[in-house]
């Protein structure tokens, strides 16, 4: 069986990357888009583009019989999802097939299975994979779920059956505290994935996220390529992955590898897959199966030397896996960072707005996987990744160095991003000695801190910001003039605090006007556009606004109630008049695929409410107004 023509039902970086691959092997490319991108890096790249008409932009890359229907009258062989979307729809899968084409994914029948955690579960169990201890039943009743939550202990993680990414899942600390984690868990999930179901489970308090990549072919081979760390993440959303491991000892990865290949044949499996465990100390347990392509999987590539998008398209083809276990080698470390648009100092909330500037550093052994660029805008309506920065090196502690230098030489200009968080996770000692656990961010046991701009930044900022190479004594920038030295003044914002001094350049160094005189650091890098500075150090990020750029604040109350970003209000808890406490959740709102709660920062009284249920609204929006 031949393809020569592949429809990618998705869009974006990974989009890119299986035009690059489709490229590669001289197979014909055909990209979806909704309206708003018509112009967007994937449209460019394939070999033909078609616009999905929806209700939404997110509606077009869910829209099968549109996306069956362009394949069909093109001429399609074969259709790949990519990651998220339609990806793990089994009816997606069934459909594709009934219409005469390839879906470069995994068979119908695991779909189904592996598309529910309580089936996935009981599957597991009866192969003899270690399960985590929990409740994976069909009852669903409120009061019964509490019940089962209680014979299994607190802390207890609530899970979407059908989830994902981090949607429909709730910590619970308490009995207490489980039915509102529960109604708000079953909400996300109905809304990402059209399924309320959720399972039950012992929530392991320091637990390390640890997947195994899998591949099987249509004529029974099983085998995996090694394993991935991928414990650091936030909002259960991975933000670092690294591959291999080097937290758990030879023998428990061996029997990691067993357990995958095992759980693989169970299911009758073919294609790409992920079997994903926690791992505490030398325990690990089975959490569930990824029947896709991971976001993570260039990790597995760089360190075995493969294309897993060339071994999904020669397995749907039919063909048999292109290495034999015995065949494929680990070779060196990689590491993998995520760039999201989000505020990482502020919740993780996601950010948008147009990119003003976008400049990545590339390098040798080192990939760049992105679908956006310069004066492309990030919306509300997708995924808030902008790109991911892939290096590998001989070993671990070259890597972490490789991955810094080159996030540190990445610059991103117009919405807020993760990319002094990142330098800042992977620069720490908790990193560094494999500390790291899949809650140490969420609990805050890891606290990346926004770095304090003392006066070394300060005169680094002020000597590299305002380079002038005239040869005129008169035009230069070191404060003289025939009257005397002056000091010239500066002002920024620096995360919503104004910075203004009085200053002048002398060679190396910068004087202040209280006589302090403060050497520069020569190491440092800055970019700057028109509106802001960001100047790299140590592997610490500073972002300045600049004073006359800076947007003016809105005109509320401290306590008030503002929305951080665009989104949906989904529930309005209180009523006017009423009496709320601090940290009391007052609404609850949606934005980019998240449940955002909104709490009251102080002790108050409601005196108006501005919004209702279901509005939408813009970020920055005045929603409840308290007194105090």
């Amino acid at each position: 069986m031949t393809i020569k023509k592949i429809l990618i039902a998705n869009r974006g970086e990974i989009a890119c990357r299986i035009m690059q691959t489709c490229t590669k092997l001289g197979i014909k490319t055909v990209a979806i888009y909704a309206q708003i991108e018509v112009n967007a890096m994937h449209v460019q790249m394939a070999d033909e583009a078609f616009v999905v008409n929806a209700q939404s932009p997110t509606a077009s890359y869910l829209d099968a019989d549109s996306i069956i229907k362009i394949a069909k009258e093109n001429n399609v062989d074969a259709i790949h999802p990519g990651y998220g979307f339609l990806s793990e729809r089994a009816e997606f899968a069934q459909k594709i097939a009934q219409a005469g084409m390839i879906f470069i994914g995994a068979p119908i029948e695991a779909l189904e299975l592996m598309g529910s955690k309580a089936a996935a579960k009981k599957s597991m169990i009866a192969a003899g994979v270690p399960c985590v201890p929990g409740f994976h039943g069909d009852e669903q009743e409120v009061e019964f779920l509490q019940a089962r939550a209680d014979e299994v202990g607190y802390p207890l993680l609530i899970k979407a059956s059908a989830g994902g990414g981090g949607k429909g899942m709730k910590i619970v600390n308490q009995s207490s505290e489980f039915t509102e984690a529960l109604l708000s868990a079953k909400r996300e999930a109905i809304k990402s994935f059209g399924n309320d179901h959720v399972i039950l489970e012992r929530f392991i308090t320091k637990p390390k996220h640890i997947e195994v990549q899998v591949f099987a072919d249509s004529q029974g081979n099983v085998v995996h390529l090694f394993e991935r760390d991928c414990s650091s993440q936030r909002r259960y959303q991975k933000i670092v992955e690294e591959a291999p491991s080097t937290c758990i000892n030879q023998d428990t990865k061996n029997k990691m590898y067993d357990a995958a290949v095992a759980a693989t044949k169970a299911v009758d499996y073919q294609g790409a897959g992920t079997i994903e465990f926690i791992v505490e100390g030398d325990e690990f347990f089975f959490m569930e199966m990824n029947t896709r392509l991971q976001v993570e999987h260039r990790v597995t590539e760089m360190i075995t030397g493969t294309d897993l998008v060339e071994w999904q398209i020669h397995v749907a083809a039919g063909k048999q896996l292109p290495l034999k276990q015995d065949e494929i080698k680990c070779n060196g470390h990689a590491i993998q960072a995520r760039i999201y648009a989000e505020d990482s100092f502020n919740g993780f909330l996601p950010a948008t707005g147009l990119l003003e500037d976008v400049q990545f550093c590339e390098g040798q052994n080192v990939i760049i996987d992105t679908g956006i660029e310069k004066n492309n805008n990030i919306s509300i309506h997708f995924d808030p990744m902008i790109a991911k920065t892939v290096c590998w090196a001989n070993n671990r502690e070259q890597c972490i160095e490789k991955v810094l230098y080159h996030l540190d030489n990445t610059f991103i200009i117009g919405v807020k991003t993760n990319l002094g968080f990142l330098s800042g996770l992977i620069d720490s000692t908790e990193f560094r000695k494999n500390s790291v656990f899949t809650n140490s961010l969420d609990n805050g046991q890891l606290k990346i801190e926004i770095p304090k701009a003392d006066n070394k930044v300060i005169a680094t900022l002020i000597a590299k910001s305002n380079v002038n190479t005239a040869l005129s004594a008169w035009s230069g920038n070191d404060g003289w003039s025939n009257s005397g030295f002056y000091f010239s003044t500066y002002a920024w914002i620096y995360h919503e605090q104004e910075i203004q001094v009085k200053a002048r350049i002398n060679g190396s160094k910068v004087i202040f006007d209280n006589g302090n005189s403060i050497e520069i650091d020569g190491t440092a890098t800055i970019h700057q556009s028109q509106s802001q500075l960001q100047l790299v150090s140590q592997h610490k990020r500073y972002i300045f606004n600049k004073a006359n750029h800076q947007t003016e604040a809105s005109n509320v109350n401290k306590g008030d109630i503002v929305s951080p970003m665009p989104g949906k209000i989904l529930q309005i808890k209180v009523k006017v008049g009423d009496k709320v406490k601090a940290d009391q959740t007052l609404a609850v709102m949606e934005a980019m695929k998240m449940e955002l709660t909104l709490k009251a920062s102080v002790d108050a009284i409601v005196e108006e409410i501005l919004v209702a249920e279901n509005d939408i609204i813009a970020a920055e929006s005045l929603l409840i107004k308290l007194t105090s």
